[in-house]
């Protein structure tokens, strides 16, 4: 994804500046260099981000995505993000979207090696072309994530609800799954229960119910997934958080993958095994999420 735009944040600005924290960011060159070699996002992948959808410059979900940020940023041990701040620089890089789908990434990291703050930036970018995704749905493969399901719970060092930048086993997976010739994989736990996609929830459909693997898991809470549970409450369907077996996944009447950027990808198939695909009610969950969302 091409950046488009950056704003690099002072992220220990005091809360009694006023009305504005404008003076708290830079526009920098989304191009240039930025950051010194000793940034520890870099070397380590030390630190925390989200991904929000902008829909025609407005930015999705902008207060659920800050809430899952502070809640990263307190699993690592990092200072709590200046909420106020980073939605005045949120608005600052939507304004730059114009029409379209856009993505801006928020990143909190620990900053330099032993240095005396952490370092923040926004940066804006297109988002990747997902009209295919939408309507024909994704391939998954099912990987074992290496742990059971309440390893979490045993060992919250992990972070494994944290959405830490420390990305490179996802981005394994994604690979992992298009050389079995799929598009995505979704993560097992070794005593066979789903958790989630590299990049993505998992959502799953029984008749008039929708079903998702339980948060305290060590997965991500979606934001996508849980403004799309608000909405189909709404329409008068259930909805619940449960431990999903991988059979469930198999047999469910059909399944979506949920991201910020990509939105609903029905999945078309479980390990070579094909899945119906309900394109007109994935084209109405999409409509649902491209329209604006606070």
């Amino acid at each position: 994804m091409a950046l488009l735009f950056a704003l690099v944040l002072d992220p220990v600005a005091s809360e009694n500046r006023g009305p504005s924290f404008s003076d708290t960011f830079r526009v920098v060159d989304p191009d240039g260099p930025v950051l010194p070699l000793g940034e520890l996002s870099a070397q380590r992948g030390d630190g925390v981000f989200e991904s929000i959808g902008v829909v025609d410059g407005h930015a999705q979900e902008v207060g659920s995505h800050l809430e899952r940020l502070a809640n990263s940023a307190q699993l690592v041990d990092l200072p709590a993000p200046n909420a106020p701040q980073w939605r005045e620089a949120i608005a600052r890089v939507a304004a730059e979207a114009g029409p379209g789908e856009r993505v801006i990434k928020l990143i909190l990291s620990r900053g330099v090696e032993q240095g005396s703050s952490p370092t923040a930036w926004v940066t804006l970018a297109e988002a990747p072309d997902s009209a295919r995704a939408r309507t024909e749905g994704v391939r998954v493969v099912t990987l074992d994530r290496g742990y059971q399901l309440d390893v979490p719970g045993r060992a919250p060092w992990l972070l494994l609800g944290a959405k830490t930048l420390s990305y490179a086993v996802n981005m394994a997976a994604i690979r992992e799954a298009k050389r079995r010739g799929a598009d995505d994989a979704v993560f097992v736990t070794s005593d066979g229960y789903v958790l989630e996609a590299p990049t993505a929830s998992v959502i799953l459909r029984f008749g008039e119910k929708f079903v998702t693997p339980e948060p305290h898991a060590g997965i991500l809470h979606g934001t996508t997934q849980r403004s799309l549970f608000t909405h189909l409450g709404r329409r008068g369907f259930s909805t619940a958080y449960e431990a999903v077996l991988l059979g469930d996944l198999r047999n469910a009447d059909a399944a979506w993958l949920l991201s910020s950027v990509r939105l609903a990808a029905p999945i078309a198939s479980v390990d070579g095994v094909e899945k119906p695909v309900d394109r007109a009610f994935s084209d109405e969950l999409n409509a649902y999420l491209l329209s604006p969302r606070d």
